[in-house]
């Protein structure tokens, strides 16, 4: 069990979307990460995500859904910001992210509830 809890109230405030990637490079910091483009619908439009996505190759992130939290404040990564909090866990043997996603495609912006 989780050492503390929080109110259900907690997760309402999170705007969690699907979006899909349209690009991946590798991103001006000094950790090795990626800058993720990625398109979460007409409501929200394009955001950019950096995060250690490096387990997948750059053209393999095009094209596949995650799951972002959209309404966090930006987050500065060196030169570059974070607008998104792509979800995920950490690949083993701890080198990089495996993304939460959806078993089928939906709309880009669909919300999670």
């Amino acid at each position: 069990m989780a050492e503390t809890t929080a109110p259900f109230e907690a997760f309402l405030e999170l705007d969690i979307r699907i979006g899909t990637v349209l690009s991946a490079e590798r991103a001006q910091t000094r950790k090795s990460t990626y800058r993720m483009r990625i398109d979460f619908g007409g409501e929200i439009g394009i955001k950019v995500s950096c995060g250690a996505y490096t387990n997948y190759a750059p053209e393999a992130l095009v094209g596949r859904q995650v799951v972002g939290i959209v309404n966090f404040a930006p987050r500065r990564m060196g030169v570059e910001v974070s607008e998104v909090l792509v979800l995920g866990v950490e690949a083993p043997g701890g080198e990089g992210t495996v993304f939460l996603t959806v078993e089928q495609n939906v709309a880009n912006g669909a919300k999670i509830f």
